[in-house]
């Protein structure tokens, strides 16, 4: 084997392995290249050509291939603990009062201290949404009715 062989032998390996290592669906599309640059080599073409098949080969798969890929093999992630509660909508368990400090809710049966977003007062009884989470506090708003 000549040299120009070796060469794309190797970066077809090198590809293959950053790809296992890295998971990022990236290197995989170069080794593709590599591979059909090795095929043109077999097949008599000169060094320039297979540049070129290797850069169309590469380029056309990391455009068009990547997304479906990325699409496919998506995790799908769910909100688990602390970050399962916003959107979630708790009952104010006692005033919420932003300036002085006040504000309790029942959520998922656990009481927790809450504060608005906007600062307004929301009264016992009524029914917030958490927008997020602050270290142990949620913030809320009121809930709007949906008509």
């Amino acid at each position: 084997m000549d040299t120009i062989t070796w060469i794309w032998l190797l970066g077809l390996v090198v590809f293959v392995v950053l790809e296992a290592i890295t998971y990022q669906i990236v290197s995989v599309w170069f080794a593709l290249g590599a591979a059909a640059a090795l095929i043109a080599k077999a097949v008599g073409a000169d060094f320039t050509i297979q540049i070129i098949v290797f850069i169309a080969v590469s380029g056309i798969c990391l455009l068009c291939l990547r997304p479906i890929s990325k699409k496919l093999i998506r995790n799908k992630t769910e909100a688990t603990n602390v970050d399962s509660l916003i959107g979630a909508d708790a009952i104010v368990t006692a005033d919420i009062n932003n300036l002085k400090g006040n504000g309790k809710g029942k959520i998922n049966g656990m009481t927790w201290t809450m504060r608005t977003a906007g600062g307004e007062e929301i009264k016992e009884g009524e029914t917030v949404t958490v927008l997020k989470v602050e270290g142990v506090k949620l913030i809320v708003k009121r809930k709007e009715d949906k008509k």
